[in-house]
């Protein structure tokens, strides 16, 4: 199963070069740029881990790869996303969201029934991820894909 989160989510992994011109549009905008990880990718996680510091006033998106390739090495068995946040209207909007490494293995999600009170049937997803715990939910396989890292 391979996590749809984002834009671009549906089609193939983008390539470094490809990556580079997303974040040189996001720059040529004005936008500052943040880069997050998470070995837990489950909707309703929208608080992943901030890799260094937000890059504000960034004119070269050379940068913005170095930090993009430093978390991949880091963390190659998780899911790494570059945010765009446009502040022009007084507050921070994320603008553009891209998922640049994954998992070689996506475990996906499961559908989980339950029954309640008055023959009432409650749905909710469980991620196969977090059936193993933190630092250890990709780590059978050694290695991480998505670009030329």
């Amino acid at each position: 199963m391979r996590i749809t989160q984002g834009t671009f989510s549906f089609l193939p992994d983008l390539t470094d070069e490809q990556i580079g011109k997303q974040v040189e549009y996001c720059l040529n905008k004005g936008w500052a740029i943040n880069v997050e990880f998470t070995d837990d990718p489950h909707p309703r996680n929208t608080y992943w881990e901030m890799w260094g510091m937000p890059m504000f006033d960034l004119k070269d998106p050379a940068a913005v790869m170095y930090e993009v390739n430093a978390c991949s090495k880091a963390h190659p068995n998780h899911y790494i996303k570059v945010n765009a946040f446009d502040s022009t209207r007084g507050w921070e909007t994320v603008r553009l969201s891209f998922i640049v490494n994954r998992p070689k293995h996506e475990p996906g999600f499961g559908l989980v029934r339950q029954e309640a009170e008055s023959r009432t049937i409650r749905y909710t997803v469980h991620s196969y991820a977090t059936d193993k715990p933190e630092g250890e939910r990709y780590s059978h396989d050694g290695t991480g894909s998505a670009g030329k890292r």
